[in-house]
């Protein structure tokens, strides 16, 4: 059997709801997205996990889908701190925003930080997928 070419490598998705992650886990699953997708309860756990695959380019997602409304540290305090970590993190990581917030001001924060490529309303779908793929690559 043929194996499918995925459209990423690792793809990383930082949401405190569990029902969100398995629908953006099934979604990327069902459209061959990524071929590993590395999913994190929150903004901390995304953070350590960069952190500890720093110097390991091959263990780094190559997108994150960041949710914004998220408990302890929101989407733009990770933000904050993303922008600390060493920079081959940074150039290797693509970050798209998600959320369920229809505030414009959060979009357009969003879009202002440089490390944001894209602004997303959840849930992902096939639709929404094809666009962050077309953005990309």
């Amino acid at each position: 059997m043929e194996q499918p070419e995925f459209d990423f490598s690792k793809v990383m998705i930082v949401d405190d709801a569990d029902i969100d992650r398995i629908l953006a886990e099934r979604i990327l699953a069902k459209t061959a997205f990524a071929e590993e997708v590395v999913t994190v309860d929150s903004a901390t756990s995304a953070l350590g996990y960069l952190n500890e695959n720093a110097t390991n380019q091959e263990s780094l997602p190559d997108l994150i889908f960041l949710d914004i409304n998220m408990p302890r540290m929101n989407g733009f305090e990770f933000l904050d701190e993303y922008q600390k970590l060493p920079e081959n993190v940074k150039r290797k990581c693509i970050i798209v925003m998600l959320s369920s917030s229809l505030h414009p001001e959060d979009k357009e924060r969003a879009l202002s930080s440089p490390y944001v490529c894209q602004f997303l309303n959840k849930p992902l779908t096939r639709e929404k997928l094809l666009e962050v793929k077309g953005e990309f690559k």
